[in-house]
């Protein structure tokens, strides 16, 4: 039996506002919330995404090499290269460090790393 369910998950953020718009864009979720430093996205089964604007924040460093990514979100997409272009479009970063030919990693606006992966590899 399982001790909690994983309701949301919330990123600082360097703007909310400018961030929920942007993941809104990207995962199609209904935007809950926007305004006062706080965006919030309601997602299928209950799952939330939230952003809290922080005062000085810090991106997470890609590449990962001192331990400070922490963690990314792994978001499954039909075109890897389309995927990617259309991100970018949206305020996301595409860094030249990638690790890997079936995944690409990109940064939010706010420097967050995330990885766009190949659907048909969730099976």
């Amino acid at each position: 039996m399982s001790v909690a369910t994983l309701k949301m998950v919330t990123l600082d953020s360097s703007d909310a506002a400018r961030d929920g718009a942007f993941w809104h864009a990207v995962l199609g979720w209904e935007i809950a919330h926007s305004g006062d430093g706080y965006a919030m996205q309601s997602g299928p089964g209950g799952l939330s995404l939230g952003l809290g604007t922080i005062p000085d924040h810090e991106p997470p460093g890609w590449p990962n090499q001192h331990g400070s990514k922490q963690f990314h979100l792994d978001l499954a997409v039909d075109d890897l290269d389309a995927a990617a272009v259309r991100c970018v479009e949206l305020g996301a970063t595409l860094p030249d460090e990638q690790p890997g030919e079936s995944w690409r990693v990109l940064l939010d606006p706010s420097g967050h790393p995330f990885c766009l992966t190949q659907a048909a590899n969730w099976g």
